[in-house]
């Protein structure tokens, strides 16, 4: 056992540790608070930076809250990181969090980063949560270091309707190697997708009202019982969501980006914007409600698909079929503005090279990663002659370390 030693975090990393400095150099320690005094033990040393776990709490944080979970903590389920944390201070953290990123990794000074905006609801607020299935066939989250499977008996951040089809759920050992619970916006709309080891569909018996569908290897959905999708309402719309295809988990939060995407294009009715990473239309729908064209591309034919049912009542949504680096360079544009919603591994340089061609006055990034904006941000700035203008935080996950944004940028 290595020697222990006191530590006083002063703030929290990208990844959900809290960190440190001892001996000239950073220590990164899961499950404490900035602020706290700590005894800690080194469990991983990298040379210029180690981790360290919890020995002691000798001064908790005023914002410590017991969490409910039993899953919770040291090598158990990584899914919700912050469950010890206030619900206040874990917004006034993912602030501080994307600030950081910005200044560490997009070396940008000055730029106003606002202050996060809450979920309506801390707890049960998943439409869907994936598991992996054990060896006997429990369903299961991998533990906070990824190195193994924690089966799960509860779960405090989905949503009801979602907790009891979980408890009704007995499966055998099988073929079934990823479980997906997702529910609708109406709570008996219910669905179960699934992965097998082989593509075969495995032998299933329900006596409650759900639809199941199968993900094959190639991301492909099979419809096996019921129906392939399910229905999201996002303020007057609603919305098919296909198994497979995806949908943001907190439903009232993609309001909220909703409105602050609107909110940063202030649209006089004229406009041709541009859609990118569309998925199943949300934004692509409000967006057309408001300008004169809006071209959304999206690359998973299933989410397009949905997007062609979602958006059937509007006659100026021009929707195109392919990965974004592809369809932008057959753009010639121009376009009032430009918003976007990639995963988190954020853009490519291709793709950043093809926006800074088109030159649009404003770009919206909807980000789900704020390392990747940041990155993303600096080479907008550097190569295309763009000026980070705002940030905006918003809680989509409560309880996670994760933190979405919303960034306005404006071609200078």
């Amino acid at each position: 056992m290595s020697e222990t030693f006191e530590l006083v975090p002063f703030a929290m990393a990208h990844g959900g540790a809290a960190i440190g400095r001892h001996a000239g150099r950073a220590v990164f320690v899961p499950y404490a608070i900035p602020g706290e005094r700590l005894r800690v033990e080194i469990v991983e040393d990298k040379g210029r930076f180690a981790h360290a776990r919890i020995v002691e709490i000798i001064e908790p944080s005023p914002d410590r809250v017991e969490p409910p979970c039993p899953h919770f903590g040291p090598g158990l389920c990584g899914g919700c990181s912050f469950q010890h944390i206030a619900y206040e201070r874990q917004l006034e953290i993912k602030r501080s969090i994307v600030q950081d990123q910005l200044e560490r990794i997009g070396k940008f000074e000055g730029v106003p980063v606002h202050p996060t905006i809450p979920s309506p609801e801390p707890w049960q607020y998943r439409s869907y949560a994936t598991f992996t299935m054990t060896d006997d066939g429990k369903p299961a989250f991998y533990s906070d270091d990824n190195r193994r499977l924690v089966p799960i008996e509860v779960c405090y951040i989905i949503h009801p309707a979602l907790l009891e089809l979980f408890e009704m759920m007995d499966f055998e050992p099988g073929n079934i190697t990823r479980m997906k619970l997702q529910v609708g916006s109406d709570p008996e709309d219910r669905m179960l997708v699934i992965e097998t080891v082989d593509d075969l569909p495995p032998e299933i018996e329900v006596d409650f009202p759900v639809s199941i569908n199968m993900l094959l290897s190639d991301n492909e959905p099979v419809n096996l019982i019921g129906r392939s999708s399910v229905r999201y309402q996002v303020f007057n719309r609603t919305f098919r969501v296909t198994a497979g295809a995806f949908f943001h988990a907190n439903v009232p939060v993609a309001e909220a980006l909703v409105e602050l995407v609107l909110g940063a294009l202030n649209l006089q009715g004229d406009e041709v914007l541009l859609d990118l990473y569309s998925g199943v239309g949300v934004l692509t729908a409000f967006l057309a409600e408001r300008a004169d064209l809006v071209v959304s591309v999206e690359s998973y034919p299933p989410a397009v698909t949905d997007a062609e049912v979602n958006l059937d009542d509007l006659e100026n949504v021009d929707l195109v079929e392919g990965p974004v680096e592809a369809v932008l360079e057959d753009l010639e544009g121009p376009f009032d503005a430009i918003v976007l919603d990639p995963p988190p591994g954020g853009l490519s340089v291709e793709a950043i090279d093809e926006l800074g061609r088109l030159a649009a006055p404003v770009l919206v990034y909807v980000s789900s990663d704020p390392a990747t904006l940041a990155r993303d941000a600096r080479r907008l700035v550097d190569n295309h002659g763009y000026q980070l203008v705002e940030v905006q935080p918003v809680d989509m996950h409560p309880q996670a370390h994760h933190v979405m944004c919303v960034a306005v940028l404006r071609h200078a």
